[in-house]
């Protein structure tokens, strides 16, 4: 079931009269339109005639990541109510997602190249839409320059689409043979601006200024974390040591290892862990520190899983 609503609302829709009349008169267009107005999925399904009153076309759309081309695939076969490969598909490297009744296929420009490459005249597309275009890369620049060759010397009926938010219209407009620009505005929306204080600003803090300022519950001054280095005091030393920013040297004890059952909290000025937790982005396994004594002068160095090496007399016990 198409999503009528949901198509109708985009803003685009207004641009899209120009873009079929230029297409018509000149074979090309440069479609300029802000983010979000549905210049990547309302335009290539007006263009196959998926929805509208258009003809029905096959249409390629190049988009720069494959990321990019799998999400605006299932956008499109979102907003049709259709699942992935019936009208709208997608081809990346890896993968494809195309059925017999594919009208709309999302591929990146480095697909389209090597299909330019195979078949030069691409056979059975009616028209081919850059995304994007304003990202300059090799893959996309030759896929351009490949694309105008083949429209100028084996497809004159082929129909270009160069569309983006903040690309070099007049410049587009001349490399395509002099192309009218077709251009779309944005819907603005109101927005309101309010600032709440919760009882954990107020408790890290101490009011409502600094919690609307900061936005986060992760200390950022000195004194904000010599404050909460004191709420602290039942942690530790490993733990209250690097709150203080007091160096001293690692504790190779269990109770004092990043990760462990008993480590408690992690760095203050990342933000405040839970018991048993390691460094953020570790999945919760914290790295183990490895000490290593060197033979002539004593001194311990000791490494913390980091690339940092720290070095010192000998590992202090706990609590000093």
């Amino acid at each position: 079931m198409i999503r009528h609503e949901a198509l109708e609302s985009l803003p685009v829709r207004a641009a899209l009269p120009s873009l079929a009349g230029a297409l018509e008169e000149h074979g090309t267009s440069v479609l300029v339109a802000p983010p979000g107005t549905g210049k990547t999925t309302l335009v290539p399904l007006a263009l196959a005639g998926l929805w509208g009153a258009g003809p029905a076309r096959r249409v390629l759309v190049a988009e720069p990541r494959r990321i990019a081309a799998r999400a605006a695939a299932r956008r499109m076969a979102w907003l049709l109510g259709e699942r992935v490969g019936a009208s709208v598909g997608f081809t990346v490297r890896g993968e494809r997602v195309v059925g017999r009744d594919t009208r709309v296929e999302v591929v990146t420009t480095g697909v389209l190249l090597q299909r330019l490459q195979r078949d030069q005249e691409l056979a059975g597309v009616d028209a081919v839409v850059l995304d994007e275009c304003h990202e300059r890369h090799l893959d996309a620049d030759t896929a351009a320059a490949f694309l105008w060759d083949v429209r100028e010397t084996l497809r004159p009926d082929l129909r270009l689409v160069a569309a983006s938010a903040t690309t070099d219209a007049e410049g587009w407009a001349r490399l395509l043979g002099g192309a009218p620009v077709a251009e779309a505005r944005g819907a603005a929306h109101g927005m309101r601006v309010t600032r709440r204080c919760s009882r954990t600003s107020r408790r890290w803090y101490g009011g409502p200024g600094r919690a609307g300022r900061r936005r986060a519950g992760v200390p950022a001054g000195v004194g904000e974390i010599s404050r909460v280095a004191g709420m602290l005091g039942g942690l530790p030393a490993w733990t209250s040591s690097r709150c203080t920013g007091v160096r001293r040297p690692p504790c190779r004890t269990r109770c004092c290892r990043p990760g462990s059952a008993a480590g408690g909290a992690g760095d203050l000025g990342r933000g405040v862990l839970a018991d048993g937790a390691g460094r953020p982005g570790r999945g919760g396994l914290g790295p183990r520190p490895r000490a290593a004594r060197r033979p002539r002068t004593g001194l311990e160095r000791a490494r913390d899983g980091t690339g940092l090496t720290r070095r010192g007399t000998a590992a202090a016990p706990c609590g000093t």
